[in-house]
Protein backbone atom coordinates (compact mmCIF):
# COMPACT_ATOMS: atom_id res chain seq x y z
CA UNK A 1 0.00 0.00 0.00
CA UNK A 2 1.15 3.58 -0.63
CA UNK A 3 1.63 4.57 3.01
CA UNK A 4 4.09 1.72 3.59
CA UNK A 5 6.03 2.80 0.49
CA UNK A 6 6.22 6.42 1.70
CA UNK A 7 7.36 5.31 5.17
CA UNK A 8 10.10 3.19 3.59
CA UNK A 9 11.14 6.22 1.51
CA UNK A 10 11.29 8.32 4.70
CA UNK A 11 13.67 5.76 6.26
CA UNK A 12 15.92 5.94 3.19
CA UNK A 13 16.01 9.75 3.37
CA UNK A 14 16.83 9.90 7.11
CA UNK A 15 20.49 10.74 6.47
CA UNK A 16 19.72 13.83 4.38
CA UNK A 17 16.16 14.86 5.29
CA UNK A 18 13.51 15.02 8.00
CA UNK A 19 9.84 14.12 7.66
CA UNK A 20 7.94 17.29 8.54
CA UNK A 21 4.50 15.78 7.95
CA UNK A 22 3.75 12.06 8.06
CA UNK A 23 1.76 10.58 5.15
CA UNK A 24 -1.87 11.72 5.10
CA UNK A 25 -4.60 10.88 2.62
CA UNK A 26 -6.25 13.92 1.02
CA UNK A 27 -8.93 12.70 -1.37
CA UNK A 28 -7.11 10.42 -3.82
CA UNK A 29 -3.70 11.92 -2.98
CA UNK A 30 -1.33 10.76 -0.27
CA UNK A 31 0.96 13.57 0.85
CA UNK A 32 4.14 13.48 2.93
CA UNK A 33 6.38 16.52 3.46
CA UNK A 34 10.15 15.98 3.69
CA UNK A 35 12.57 18.86 4.34
CA UNK A 36 16.38 18.92 4.22
CA UNK A 37 18.32 18.50 7.47
CA UNK A 38 19.86 21.62 8.95
CA UNK A 39 23.63 21.77 8.52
Amino acid sequence: DGEILLLRLAQELEKCGVVEQMPTLEGKRMIMIVVPKKK
